[in-house]
């Protein structure tokens, strides 16, 4: 039997998530809602050619299913799912590493501008290209936080949620990423 989108139409996650719980097809509204998002999220934060990323979205989304049931209505369900994919995606990271496996990506100038603005709620939908071609070159712990908050558009308080750390540590990361790029653009470092 094919899976039809129409019986997703007007449902919250938390409505699905519990109907999910009872039927399967359910759950296949979550994949289809979310599926795009998490598959660039995985691209970005990874910051490798993305022949992996289907693979570690469908191991996340294994984990989710096998894990709905814990899952606490009181916490957003996004928020949750998103933690789940940002940790597999970090497995999936470490084991890549721990096999040698690095690459290197060419920077723009456009970045530049990006890590010079101090205003964090800069708009960054122009030169996403070329931010996501510089994020390879900072800590994994500074991409992080800035996927989250230019790509996902997510508050201090989202990210605190999603990577378990405080919200403070989350405005320090960002601030410390800005730097770490504004470094980058003056003494490029090429790793190979």
């Amino acid at each position: 039997m094919a899976f039809n989108t129409e019986i997703c139409k007007g449902l919250s996650d938390r409505e699905v998530v519990t109907k999910a719980k009872q039927t399967v097809d359910y759950f296949a509204c979550l994949v289809v809602k979310y599926e795009k998002r998490l598959l660039a999220y995985i691209c970005t934060i990874s910051a490798t050619q993305c022949s992996h990323a289907e693979d570690v979205l469908q191991d996340a989304f294994v984990k989710i299913w096998k894990n709905l049931h814990a899952y606490d209505a009181s916490l957003k369900f996004e928020n949750w799912i998103f933690r789940i994919v940002h940790n597999e995606t970090i497995n999936h990271i470490r084991k890549q590493h721990s096999h040698g496996k690095g690459e290197s990506v060419p920077m723009d100038d456009t970045i530049q501008q990006i890590a010079s603005n101090e205003d964090e709620t800069y708009n960054v939908e122009e030169p996403l290209l070329e931010l996501e071609r510089a994020l390879p070159k900072i800590k994994m712990e500074h991409r992080e936080v800035l996927v989250l908050k230019f790509f996902e558009n997510k508050s201090y308080e989202e990210i605190s949620d999603i990577l378990k750390i405080p919200e403070g540590t989350v405005a320090t990361r960002i601030n410390r990423a800005k730097k770490e790029l504004k470094q980058w653009v003056k003494n490029p470092i090429h790793i190979s």
